[in-house]
């Protein structure tokens, strides 16, 4: 199954549309910048590479670099980014050299870390962002409200799941999300969160502040709702040091 198919391309049109908005949110950022300026732009765990392939059309002339670990999503890409042959694609951090970027795009990565690789990945997009440029944090709402109709959801598909008992969905929804999240192997060396449930977005907030100064937090796809009826959270970064 192509990873299209459980995002974008979802049989379930709820989760299509929430899917396809929260590109179009994550790239508002690019909408203000100048295309004159060929930014540079780094996907940072780009899946399967829609975000970048959503850029580069809106951008044509954007300096583009794609990051992603997972063989099968990093051959998705590859098919997908063709078009773009002057793309630099990297299976790992070392592949992007000393490269530094406008725009460094995370988006549906952090939910599946552990806290290492947390830890990892925060300290690499702080140093490949240039020092005035914006980082794009994107993540999973799964606490309060959100967690408790994602958690309805999950139990008409796979009953009985970590992300989908009902007493897991209950600690999330009082906002105590369950810490025993199972860690898998995606590929030799590299373990993550396969579920969401678990997540909590104000954790990675207090560790992101540690590197970056947040420019502003926003819930997505209902703005107007924020904390309380929104599936996605946002994240708009820039260098903590870049003063």
């Amino acid at each position: 199954m192509a990873y299209a198919d459980i995002t974008i391309d979802d049989p379930n049109p709820v989760k299509r549309w929430i899917q396809r908005r929260r590109f179009r949110d994550a790239l508002n950022v690019l909408r203000q910048a100048d295309p004159r300026d060929s930014p540079a732009l780094l996907d940072f765990g780009g899946g399967d590479g829609e975000l970048l392939r959503q850029a580069l059309q809106m951008f044509p002339g954007l300096r583009a670099c794609f990051y992603e670990p997972t063989p099968s999503l990093f051959g998705e890409a590859q098919a997908k980014l063709a078009p773009w042959p002057d793309i630099q694609m990297a299976s790992d951090t070392a592949g992007i050299g000393t490269r530094r970027f406008d725009f460094v795009f995370c988006l549906e990565v952090f939910e599946h870390l552990s806290q290492r690789a947390t830890q990892d990945a925060i300290v690499s997009i702080h140093g490949f962002l240039k020092p005035q440029g914006l980082a794009v944090i994107g993540v999973p709402h799964e606490i309060f409200v959100p967690a408790l109709v994602k958690g309805l959801f999950r139990m008409t598909r796979r009953y009985g799941a970590f992300d989908a008992r009902p007493g897991n969905i209950l600690r999330a929804t009082v906002g105590y999300p369950p810490a025993d999240r199972p860690l898998h192997d995606i590929c030799p060396g590299f373990s993550y969160h396969h579920d969401h449930l678990g997540f909590d977005y104000r954790s990675l907030e207090w560790r992101l502040r540690e590197k970056f100064s947040v420019e502003s937090r926003r819930f997505s796809p209902a703005r107007v709702f924020g904390p309380v009826l929104n599936s996605e959270v946002y994240y708009l970064l820039r260098r903590a040091d870049s003063a």
